[in-house]
């Protein structure tokens, strides 16, 4: 029952050439950063991904997309990422964009065991009537564009039918953990996280904090330690590390100085 795994490079080991791996994250939040570079290391290449995004500033995702490692993104977000776009024009890089809603129900049904489903999302669009650029030549042709997908009504009203996610791996990262794998997300890192963990065959989770087995609360579980097979306890330099993609501020509007009362 313990999960617990020594070192990130151990957890990922037996990642392979042309592997399918679901990563958690939404922006720069929840990325599990350690597990990405420890992918990187690796040197396994081909790698097909299923993200929200492809990371930025030179972290989560971008660390992989830079040194040429992915054959393949699924996601709906690309962002600010001018090497994904560059790489996606250029047909170096497939990819295919889905509505996020979307995104997030494919993953959790591929980890329900579920096959595929009906969603309203993308009817009437390139979605369901396929023609979306997967693949481009490199000289502003499509060389591959995607299917259309089975519309079916229900009540009068038209789905589009949509398949279930499933990995060979799955990278996640929590805020707290034990060593049997039930695992607690923060904040906006819970959006995309417990998705992509349940459609994993094989999950790592990298952990902020790990605690012993009953030291969580049933009731705060995000996510079971059922969908989790490994779990790799942070430092505290690595947990502390959480990048922000855009960061805004700005001086106090002049005014005059308010007193403090007790």
């Amino acid at each position: 029952m313990d999960k617990v795994v020594a070192t990130a490079g151990d957890a990922v080991a037996d990642v392979h050439d042309g592997a399918s791996l679901a990563v958690g994250g939404f922006g720069l939040s929840g990325v599990p950063d350690t597990l990405i570079r420890a992918v990187h290391a690796t040197g396994a290449g081909g790698l097909r991904v299923v993200s929200n995004n492809c990371g930025a500033l030179d972290h989560g995702l971008a660390v992989l997309l830079a040194a040429g490692r992915l054959a393949s993104v699924t996601g709906s977000y690309i962002g600010s990422n001018k090497e994904f776009a560059r790489q996606y024009l250029a047909g170096e890089l497939e990819v295919e964009l889905i509505p996020q809603g979307t995104l997030a129900e494919r993953l959790r049904a591929g980890g329900a065991g579920i096959p595929a489903f009906y969603t309203p999302a993308g009817v009437g669009t390139q979605v369901a009537d396929g023609g979306l650029p997967r693949r481009y030549d490199g000289h502003g042709g499509v060389a591959l564009a995607s299917p259309p997908r089975e519309v079916r009504e229900f009540d009068g009203v038209p789905y589009v039918l949509e398949r279930g996610i499933r990995t060979d791996f799955a990278l996640v990262r929590a805020a707290r953990g034990d060593r049997h794998g039930n695992l607690v997300f923060a904040k906006s890192a819970r959006n995309f996280n417990p998705l992509a963990a349940m459609a994993g065959r094989i999950t790592v989770a990298e952990v902020e904090e790990l605690v012993e087995p009953g030291e969580i609360d049933p009731d705060h579980v995000h996510l079971p330690g059922v969908f989790v097979q490994r779990v790799v306890a942070l430092t505290p330099e690595q947990a502390a590390d959480k990048r922000i993609e855009h960061r805004t501020t700005r001086r106090p509007a002049p005014g005059p100085t308010r007193e403090a009362h007790p």
